[in-house]
């Protein structure tokens, strides 16, 4: 049967119902028959496979047009290369905008920003907070390596916010606070949809897929003051990879992220090639305040979501967001 999923418009408010690309395929690939063929399932989600779907959709001879549904609410105008996005779907997908113009930077010294335009939600890990979610969409250990354990009890009982980027939205993601990165690293997997009925159908969704990790300590000169921050970037169905291209100026002179890099905050970091993927960021516990509209969000009961699922009553609301919008600020550290 079939199940709307809304999400909020940030700026009007308004609810606003989603209609999914490959929705009748992802039903299928993800319905509880699959365990009965556990080798198969494996397959269809491999990186092999994942790959040759990217090409068919958006580099094959025959993908010459992009699809008018991605087209939809686009604005040409935003462009740094109008004239090169349209000529075929990878074009329009991996496409650079006027951003320090058309996504200006939001918030003081202390805010945290939107690594991408993509739909969002947060919660929390702690069960002492009213954004509690049980660890449904991933298992922290498995999310950050189970070799990791210094930042996995950095973010333990912390807050974390999701990003889902869609076919049609920007796909360079952004970094959202300013510090020196402590670690990166790479954390194999599968390449799962991010659709959210195909995440409500896995435990622990974003822990299986491929991912990217950076650690970005904000507690330094001209950083956010946020404490410790982790970028998670996800592959998922039709991502063959994930470039990390880190750029102070514009697109100029793209950098690899390395250990001891400080990244300014609103900056491109990196871009995704090409389908539909995911970024999350989690905070230490106590350091980050959401923006009160997200938290209000949360609690509207006029939004239905698939997200919601088998979360026993649990709201899993998401709003669609601008990269370099204001999400929170970093709370104030007062000494002892």
């Amino acid at each position: 049967m079939y199940m709307p999923h809304h999400y909020i418009d940030r700026v009007s408010g308004n609810v606003v119902e989603e209609r999914f690309l490959g929705d009748r395929v992802i039903g299928l690939l993800y319905h509880p028959v699959r365990e009965n063929a556990p080798k198969l399932f494996s397959i269809l989600t491999s990186c092999r496979i994942s790959r040759w779907l990217a090409f068919a959709r958006y580099d094959a001879p025959w993908r010459r047009m992009v699809p008018n549904f991605i087209k939809a609410g686009f604005n040409l105008s935003e462009c740094l290369e109008p004239d090169a996005v349209m000529k075929n779907p990878r074009a329009f997908f991996e496409r650079k905008i006027k951003y320090w113009d058309c996504r200006p930077l939001e918030g003081g010294a202390r805010s945290v920003t939107s690594p991408a335009d993509a739909r969002m939600f947060i919660g929390s890990l702690s069960d002492h907070s009213l954004l509690f979610i049980k660890e449904k969409f991933f298992d922290l250990t498995e999310l950050l390596g189970s070799a990791k354990e210094w930042w996995i009890n950095s973010f333990r009982h912390g807050d974390f916010a999701v990003f889902r980027l869609t076919p049609d939205k920007y796909h360079y993601n952004h970094s959202p606070v300013s510090g020196i990165v402590v670690d990166f690293y790479a954390v194999e997997g599968s390449y799962h949809s991010c659709n959210p009925s195909a995440l409500m159908a896995l435990s622990d969704a974003y822990s299986k897929n491929k991912r990217v990790v950076t650690i970005i300590d904000t507690d330094v000169p001209e950083g956010t003051g946020l404490g410790l921050v982790a970028m998670i970037e996800v592959v998922a169905l039709m991502i063959g990879d994930i470039v990390q291209c880190y750029s102070r100026h514009g697109y100029d002179s793209p950098l690899q992220i390395e250990k001891g890099m400080f990244l300014e905050k609103g900056a491109p970091k990196s871009l995704f090639r090409p389908g539909s993927s995911t970024v999350i960021l989690l905070f230490e516990k106590g350091r980050m305040q959401f923006s009160a509209d997200l938290q209000r969000n949360v609690q509207r009961q006029d939004v239905q979501s698939r997200l919601c699922q088998g979360l026993s009553g649990r709201k899993v609301v998401e709003t669609d967001v601008r990269v370099r919008s204001e999400i929170g600020q970093a709370t104030i550290v007062r000494s002892k």
